[in-house]
């Protein structure tokens, strides 16, 4: 008779758990025979910071003042901008950015929620409910250097 040896399930992590990883900032699949797959809020932000930063119109992403101080530090500021909540197994996202003077605010927003969806739900399996999109400022055109 064949005996299968059984991985540790998704809520018995036995002692591989860093003390910053807090299970209120992971969002995972249950467990399988191969073990659980968790993912980071901070790689969630990432993605979406990425993303966010890829429409045309996006000139950066606008972090909160605490966000602020940290980046002064050396904290890294993959996820600056982003804020990342669960609500009934959706990801709720908020996306502070800051955009270049004279294009269509409704239309970039729009792209914005589009090709961050996309990002967050193709890389991560994870399904969206909610992409608010805070416009914080507004950059006025850099002025042309003369040569």
């Amino acid at each position: 008779m064949e005996t299968k040896k059984r991985m540790p399930d998704a809520n018995n992590r036995g002692g591989a758990v860093t003390a910053d990883q807090d299970a209120s900032e992971e969002h995972g699949e249950d467990g399988t025979e191969l073990g659980a797959i968790r993912v980071h809020n901070s790689v969630i932000a990432a993605i979406a910071r990425l993303a966010a930063l890829k429409v045309p119109g996006v000139v950066e992403m606008s972090g909160s003042f605490a966000e602020g101080l940290a980046s002064m530090v050396g904290k890294a500021s993959f996820d600056r901008g982003v804020k990342v909540d669960m609500e009934d197994q959706k990801l709720n996202l908020d996306l502070h950015v800051v955009i270049a003077f004279g294009v269509r605010i409704p239309q970039v927003a729009w792209r914005i929620q589009n090709d961050v969806r996309n990002a967050v739900e193709d890389m991560t399996g994870k399904k969206i409910g909610l992409i608010n999109v805070i416009v914080q400022g507004v950059r006025p055109p850099e002025p042309a250097v003369s040569a």
